[in-house]
């Protein structure tokens, strides 16, 4: 685990990185990883901003970890500048090994190197072990989060 490398993903990660996205409950109900062309357009936007960083951990030549972090200015904590965590996957025999500590670890440090006030994330409501996870991370529950579903515009 020592030899795992977090990086910033490129494009030849994108079929890995929507493996991991896929292969958890709630990802299998919502990812097509058979058609990697709706992710290669959003790979190209993500890439393309300056204030997102999509991340991959890779053990050898193999992604077993992804994370998102976009960093947010807003009005509020005196003009503070956020960043929001996003999309965190650890392949499942990584699990319980220390890397979505890591990656956490990680994520925290590009934050605070980018002049954040706060790291934030949401977690779905019915993911007990990821909360437990956030929780031993120093993470407070301190907010409900809500969601309004939009139509997928591309059909």
């Amino acid at each position: 685990m020592d030899d795992t490398e977090i990086r910033r993903a490129r494009a030849e990660d994108v079929e890995a990185l929507v493996a991991l996205l896929a292969d958890d409950v709630r990802g299998a109900e919502r990812e097509t990883p058979g058609d990697l062309a709706p992710y290669r357009e959003a790979f190209a936007r993500i890439d393309a901003d300056p204030r997102t960083l999509l991340a991959v951990a890779v053990g050898g030549t193999t992604v077993v970890g992804t994370l998102q972090l976009t960093f947010l200015d807003g009005m509020s904590h005196r003009g503070g500048t956020r960043a929001q965590v996003e999309a965190v996957r650890v392949a499942a025999a990584e699990r319980g090994r220390g890397l979505g500590s890591r990656m956490l670890a990680w994520a925290v440090e590009q934050a605070r190197s980018h002049g954040c006030r706060m790291v934030q994330l949401t977690s779905d409501a019915a993911r007990a072990d990821a909360h437990r996870f956030y929780t031993r991370l120093g993470f407070v529950a301190s907010h409900t989060g809500f969601k309004l579903a939009l139509e997928d515009p591309r059909g």
